[in-house]
């Protein structure tokens, strides 16, 4: 009998909401430190390499407010004019983001040939990218805009090189996904390595799209910007 009374009492005293809390609790602990940890780290770059190029932003539009500040468009005889092949390397980088988009949805056994296809594809144009900066680079050198002979040409070249040297920085990290994908690792793992390099890409194109329209604007788009800035 007593044992009948002391089951009951069991029961009726019971918190099964804690219990439940307790289990989610650890199985978002357990999610925080499997996922997360990169996510932060990716988030906190990002945030940092913004706030660069911000800044960047800033001193260059007030540069151009300078006697000797000569924009590379906006005029017909300016070399960024009709800047086509800014808008290849522009299609060639959106390009390889979308690839890494789609390979998210390829992460699972039967499908891991068009996996690789995809991961090879946004390698190969993001590598025709940094190939197509470089031969817009040779193209200004060889018309007479050199490095050091105005101050829109540092900043052409400055910037560019520094959005360059961050998808090479990117390239490293989707090398490491590539090792991860040959050693056939737990599928989990390579999502997430996935999920950082497709966040970090459509970064680096959004960030392009914004440094693309500050390098080609003209000259009388610098002076409303800087007016509204008040510098």
């Amino acid at each position: 009998m007593m044992n009948f009374f002391s089951s009951i009492y069991s029961k009726l005293t019971e918190k099964p909401w804690l219990a439940q809390s307790e289990a989610a609790l650890e199985h978002e602990l357990i999610e925080y430190q499997a996922g997360y940890p990169g996510k932060t780290g990716l988030k906190f770059f990002i945030a940092v390499v913004t706030v660069i190029f911000f800044l960047f932003s800033v001193t260059y539009l007030s540069r151009s407010q300078y006697a000797d500040f000569q924009a590379l468009a906006g005029d017909p005889w300016s070399p960024l004019y009709q800047p086509l092949w800014l808008w290849v390397n522009t299609g060639c980088l959106l390009l390889a983001s979308l690839c890494l988009h789609f390979s998210l949805g390829q992460v699972s056994e039967d499908k891991l040939n068009r996996l690789l296809g995809l991961l090879i594809l946004s390698v190969i144009f993001s590598l025709l990218f940094i190939f197509g900066q470089w031969s817009v680079w040779q193209q200004l050198s060889l018309q007479g805009f050199a490095i050091n002979s105005n101050p829109a040409n540092s900043y052409f070249y400055m910037l560019t090189a520094i959005h360059g040297l961050h998808l090479l920085g990117g390239l490293f990290a989707l090398a490491r996904v590539l090792v991860i994908f040959s050693r056939k690792v737990k599928l989990d793992i390579l999502q997430r390595s996935l999920v950082l390099c497709a966040w970090y890409w459509h970064y680096l194109w959004l960030l392009w799209i914004f440094i693309f329209a500050l390098l080609t604007a003209s000259p009388s788009t610098y002076n409303t910007i800087a007016s509204w800035c008040g510098l």
